[in-house]
């Protein structure tokens, strides 16, 4: 009897150890990661959203998305999730040949507990301060008659032009792009990042005149090649100016959610004076990152 009571518990210890076997052999645990974002949109065809953990100072992909539809759930090694000590997130090429994270980072915050709260202000800009204003002109052609028709970001109220816009330095992976928004579609000034030089479309732009590439600042004239549906020479009164970031590549024709100067052109405007704009529509992106 003895001897059947030591078989048994032999077999019982045989097969408790067989089952914490199988559970040790069954990989390692996940965890979920919830985004709740607001403020973004959605990309073009060849870009996507990815989400990145720093883990010991390295970045571990949580997933890519397109959709902006939050909260979004993404399942995650527990390890690494539990030892983030921050979340980004980055735009992407569709394509995308490197597995670090792109220059283009959009959202940054670091983990309190479980929670990480994430904004744009300090990764892309802090837009809280920024001023802008802007001349209508048109000095790419000898034409005195359509002075209207051309913006230019520059202040010449003391009589000397100087920069008109006032803005903060972006971090790598983005850049400014100006717009006329025209009967409700926005056509672009160019782009660029040096408030204190001309953009970077400023000999190449199809719309300016034909003599000269206008000042040293941002800005454009619709002179000529009008998109379809509109006509050049135009009249900017009325129309709204926007500033906005854009990601850099971008293939996108119209702005990026970040739009942090905005103005309507008021109609009684005098040309070649300066006029002052205000806050635009968004200034931050912001969020939260739960584990």
């Amino acid at each position: 009897m003895i001897k059947n009571v030591f078989f048994t518990v032999l077999a019982l210890g045989f097969l408790a150890s067989s089952c914490s076997s199988d559970d040790d052999s069954s990989g390692p645990k996940t965890s979920d990661l919830i985004l709740n974002l607001s403020g973004l949109e959605e990309l073009g065809s060849d870009f996507v959203y990815e989400g990145w953990l720093i883990v010991d100072g390295s970045p571990v992909s949580t997933g890519r998305f397109s959709s902006v539809t939050f909260p979004q759930t993404f399942t995650i090694n527990t390890t690494q999730i539990n030892d983030a000590t921050t979340f980004v997130l980055s735009i992407e090429p569709v394509v995308d040949p490197d597995s670090a994270p792109a220059a283009t980072k959009i959202l940054v915050g670091d983990f309190t507990g479980d929670t990480a709260s994430v904004d744009s202000n300090s990764i892309v800009g802090d837009f809280s301060t920024s001023t802008g204003s802007y001349i209508l002109a048109t000095p790419t052609d000898l034409d005195d008659s359509n002075e209207a028709s051309g913006v230019w970001f520059l202040d010449n109220s003391s009589g000397s032009a100087v920069a008109g816009l006032d803005l903060p330095t972006l971090q790598d992976g983005w850049k400014y792009e100006g717009w006329a928004v025209l009967n409700g579609t926005p056509v672009s000034t160019g782009t660029f990042t040096n408030v204190n030089a001309a953009d970077d479309n400023a000999a190449t732009s199809i719309f300016k005149g034909d003599a000269g590439n206008g000042p040293g600042y941002p800005g454009e004239d619709y002179l000529q090649n009008a998109p379809a549906g509109m006509t050049f020479p135009t009249d900017l009164k009325g129309a709204t100016i926007v500033i906005s970031v854009e990601p850099s590549p971008d293939n996108s024709a119209t702005p990026f959610t970040l739009k942090p100067l905005a103005h309507m052109v008021p109609l009684d405007a005098m040309n070649h004076t300066t006029i002052a704009m205000g806050t635009g529509p968004i200034t931050s992106i912001s969020g939260t990152v739960t584990r």
